[in-house]
């Protein structure tokens, strides 16, 4: 057979990008003329995943959500990424994908953890969608009881700083509410707050990382994506912590407080040097 005629048949089908020698396509659109200065990165993110350019409303809510999860301080993800590229500052790629590899289970990872949960409760509960508080908390009591017998924790709740409330998550329910998008991921996350204290014995608060992923799940976006959308909010909390380890560094002092502090521990002794 004919290399060239081999080749035309050869195809890669795509619904993203593609490009000639005179033009570059993105979601079916001109990228030069009708993507570029007129719509924004939240929006081109949010319509690269659910293949559907989001209403007003969509937007608000999912950029909301970016901005919640962009920076929260002197994370692990942040210290990972500033002591990375402490090490290789010739590698600012290295430093980035540092912090976002320490996306995880506690830290980032809870958006995605909480939209699958959120799904998986809804989607196991038989009959239609409570119409009452009353019905939400017998579904977030039973879904977290059920949670807890299997030895799994909660997702969403509680946080180790904001022990009396996380203030993004009021806010972010206040959004998706005046947006018309308080669905029922929401409605159940926010049953499971109420129902916290008595299937567990104690008031735990609704973290900000699990808001974000009954949001994103109420927006219609698949659950087992949501980490992404996480990792791409913190994406640009960590070129900023580089860009301020640039301007005032910290990272050699990190280092160094841990290094001349460590203390040999003898793999045998059964306890830890005394403090003092």
């Amino acid at each position: 057979m004919n290399p060239t005629l081999e080749q035309e048949k050869l195809q890669f089908p795509t619904s993203l990008g593609t490009s000639t020698a005179t033009e570059i396509r993105l979601l079916g659109q001109d990228l030069a003329a009708d993507l570029m200065g007129k719509v924004s990165f939240g929006e081109l993110a949010f319509w690269l995943v659910a293949m559907r350019r989001p209403t007003a409303s969509e937007l608000r809510v999912f950029e909301s959500v970016l901005v919640a999860l962009a920076d929260h301080g002197f994370t692990p993800t942040a210290i990972a990424a500033r002591l990375t590229y402490l090490s290789a500052p010739d590698s600012l790629q290295g430093a980035m994908a540092a912090g976002l590899l320490g996306g995880g289970s506690r830290f980032l990872g809870v958006t995605e953890d909480c939209g699958q949960f959120l799904a998986a409760t809804l989607k196991a509960h038989e009959g239609g969608l409570p119409d009452t508080d009353a019905e939400w908390d017998d579904l977030a009591l039973n879904a977290i009881t059920t949670q807890r017998a299997a030895g799994k924790f909660v997702p969403g709740l509680g946080h180790p700083n904001h022990k009396d409330g996380d203030p993004r998550t009021p806010v972010l329910i206040g959004i998706a509410e005046e947006e018309g998008l308080h669905g029922p991921h929401l409605r159940l996350f926010e049953a499971i707050g109420r129902m916290s204290e008595k299937a567990l014995g104690r008031k735990l608060p609704l973290n900000g990382a699990g808001v974000c992923g009954a949001a994103l799940a109420d927006l219609g976006l698949p659950p087992e994506l949501l980490r992404g959308f996480a990792l791409l909010a913190r994406a640009a909390g960590l070129l900023g912590q580089i860009a301020e380890e640039r301007r005032s560094p910290i990272a050699n002092e990190i280092y160094m407080a841990v290094d001349r502090n460590a203390v040999y521990v003898d793999p045998k002794s059964p306890t830890a040097p005394d403090e003092n």
